[in-house]
């Protein structure tokens, strides 16, 4: 794979758009992930805590690191102390987790409310009721040390894209009224992450203001590494 052309080819697709491009590099070698940092690329996205954390010791401070997979709350502490933005939080426990090592770290960890939209039981996330109730639960403002940016969703596997469409359209819609709320000051609905390899040219015509893509930039990944984290 030719990653630096990969990442030009994305990044001439972003002209004019406000979003920006999160590299998933998930399983793939250090080596890979510098080439990217060369040809320009800051943003990674990684969905295991400790392969994060692995090539977080190993790579250049300027990065920013995005963790975009299911986040266990006992994972948190490995991450709190250079995580730029969690995708993933879908419960108002996980966010009071990441709260508290947040504070234990003397940082403000910024977040994004995964959101259950696709027609998959294998998928996380919160419906739009769960969604609304946490933001306006009472313990939030309480949560000085997280900052609730944005909302992150991931559509259908399917090769229909009228249903992709209306899964992305759904999620900004859900956005806008998050956005027009009256929520508390450590809620500033900002950011749109959906949008992945196959699907992100849909995704940016719906109005993603984040992209998470992997293979494109980088090859396929190898599954049997997952098994290592």
């Amino acid at each position: 794979m030719d990653i630096k052309k990969n990442l030009l080819t994305l990044s001439n697709s972003l002209n004019g758009k406000n979003c920006r491009l999160v590299a998933v590099s998930k399983t793939k070698p250090i080596e890979d992930l510098q080439a990217a940092y060369e040809a320009g690329q800051r943003l990674f996205g990684e969905n295991k805590a400790q392969e994060m954390t692995q090539k977080e010791a190993e790579l250049p401070k300027d990065i920013e690191w995005h963790m975009i997979g299911h986040l266990q709350r006992n994972k948190v502490k490995y991450i709190a102390p250079y995580v730029s933005l969690i995708h993933s939080v879908d419960s108002l426990k996980l966010l009071k987790e990441i709260n508290k090592q947040a504070l234990r770290n003397e940082r403000v960890i910024d977040v994004l409310l995964q959101i259950h939209i696709a027609e998959e039981d294998t998928k996380f996330g919160l419906d739009k009721n769960e969604l609304f109730e946490l933001l306006h639960d009472v313990s939030l403002p309480e949560l000085a040390n997280v900052r609730i940016i944005g909302l992150m969703g991931m559509a259908t596997f399917t090769d229909d894209q009228d249903q992709v469409r209306r899964e992305f359209r759904f999620l900004k819609t859900l956005f806008d009224e998050a956005r027009n709320d009256e929520t508390p000051g450590n809620v500033n609905i900002t950011e749109l992450s959906m949008g992945m390899s196959g699907d992100y040219e849909i995704a940016l015509e719906e109005g993603s203001t984040l992209i998470r893509v992997g293979s494109s930039i980088f090859g396929a990944r190898n599954y049997s590494l997952e098994l290592l984290y």
